[in-house]
């Protein structure tokens, strides 16, 4: 390690004990930052990096509820106020027994990036809470956002932190804050995205992180003069942005073999196509089923307990969760001639499987570059609220496309080692330069 990236993290650790996935995001950027800032020092002597791996503010609140048996129950609630120097705070809200203070400042940082290389005038958050709204109730699941938003509603606003969703919140659970946000506040305003059509919502906003993560791989397959067209390809996930990578991906000629949730994967060598794709979105978005049930219904593999991985494929599409990659899975993943891997999720590889990844020259699209189209849409919804004009699938869908080539050529700008393109790098300098420009603007603040 760089001697000077050590003394960095030494100090990161120090003062964030116990929270390794903050740890984790911070070193990676820092791997790829400070022998740029050293060669800028405008950057180094106001502490630039330092200050962005600082929140601007932590909210932690206490959750009370009530469950359908009439008992108490008692969940926590964050809010992770990273950075607003190019404009509100702006990230989504994950509910999930996992969650806690490091999951979510580590999010919360990579959202930093992530918004700035969108180009769109949004700072950087996150929040959440531990509850799980898995095998709860429709009245239990609105009785926990009213109770989180009776306390999140004092600290955000359209024009201050504007969350969105994130694992574990979908449309109604941002339907249930909202309602409670606007009774409380008595205002209809754009303070949540990911809303309803019918409600301020804004088309291809649930389809963006999916879709952004696909035409981000269509982008670095095209500097090889190359497409999805006739690729095999793996996605991991089964939730929202998983189904909309599979149905992108069908659109632009390739075919999806696997999907995946907690409890294992399918494997369908035919293909999941638009039909067997309905099929999965009423599993997962209707009746809450388990991926299991696909493998009974269409007679393909499936394997209990096991990522996607080891499964032969040209592009690898993790879309489920943090460091679902390991350095093992990449091995296998090099060794099948897989060659592009666009994460849909945030940090899905480990260091040691992004570190294969260089090695062996893959087209690897980070996270805060490749599933950037959700909050880039999340920004155009906001754009749509403060006109009150909604605008057409087809001109949000151009919208986010152009996005994503424009972070795309961010990173090519940035990243380019000769013939290699250091996505990471290029997607952290890129990330970097425009947020840490205004703090410099904007004094010390």
């Amino acid at each position: 390690m760089d001697p000077k990236v050590e003394h960095f993290m030494a100090a990161i650790k120090a003062k964030n004990p116990s929270q390794p996935e903050f740890h984790q995001a911070v070193h990676e950027v820092a791997e790829s930052l400070i022998p740029f800032i050293e060669e800028h020092p405008r950057y180094k002597h106001s502490k630039i990096l330092e200050r962005i791996a600082e929140p601007e503010r932590v909210i932690i609140f206490r959750v009370p509820w009530i469950n359908d048996k009439g008992e108490v129950e008692i969940n926590r609630g964050f809010r992770i106020e990273m950075n607003s120097a190019i404009g509100p705070y702006k990230g989504g809200l994950r509910f999930h027994p996992t969650v806690n203070l490091g999951i979510l400042k580590f999010l919360a940082f990579e959202q930093v990036f992530k918004n700035s290389l969108t180009t769109l005038p949004m700072g950087g958050g996150k929040g959440g809470s531990d509850f799980d709204p898995k095998g709860k109730s429709d009245n239990e699941v609105m009785r926990f956002c009213q109770s989180f938003m009776t306390e999140l509603c004092r600290h955000i606003g359209p024009n201050t932190d504007i969350p969105a969703g994130d694992i574990g919140v979908g449309g109604r659970e941002i339907g249930y804050l909202f309602g409670q946000y606007k009774r409380i506040r008595n205002e209809f305003t754009g303070v949540l995205t990911g809303k309803g059509l019918e409600w301020g919502g804004s088309v291809i906003r649930p389809e963006a992180t999916g879709y952004g993560a696909v035409y981000f791989a269509q982008e670095m397959l095209s500097m090889k003069d190359d497409s999805l067209e006739g690729k095999v390809c793996v996605v991991s996930g089964s939730g929202n942005v998983a189904q909309f990578t599979t149905q992108k991906v069908n659109e632009l000629g390739g075919k999806v073999v696997t999907l995946s949730d907690s409890a294992g994967f399918i494997y369908d060598p035919k293909g999941i196509d638009a039909e067997k794709l309905a099929w999965v979105m009423d599993l997962k978005n209707i009746r809450r089923g388990r991926i299991k049930e696909y493998a009974e219904e269409f007679g393909c593999e499936y394997h209990d307990g096991k990522r996607p991985w080891s499964v032969p494929c040209d592009v690898a599409f993790p879309s489920a969760t943090e460091n679902e990659i390991r350095k093992e899975d990449a091995e296998t993943l090099v060794k099948n001639n897989c060659r592009v891997i666009s994460e849909g999720a945030n940090m899905p590889s480990t260091p040691e499987a992004i570190e294969i990844y260089q090695k062996n020259k893959l087209l690897f699209g980070p996270g805060k570059a490749a599933n950037a189209g959700g909050v880039a849409v999340s920004g155009l919804e906001m754009t749509q609220n403060s006109m009150r004009l909604p605008w057409n699938r087809d001109e949000v869908d151009n919208r986010l496309h152009m996005i994503m080539k424009n972070i795309h050529a961010t990173c090519v700008k940035y990243g380019s080692e000769g013939e290699y393109i250091d996505y990471v790098k290029g997607a952290n300098i890129g990330g970097f330069v425009k947020v840490a420009d205004a703090m410099l603007a904007q004094g010390v603040v």
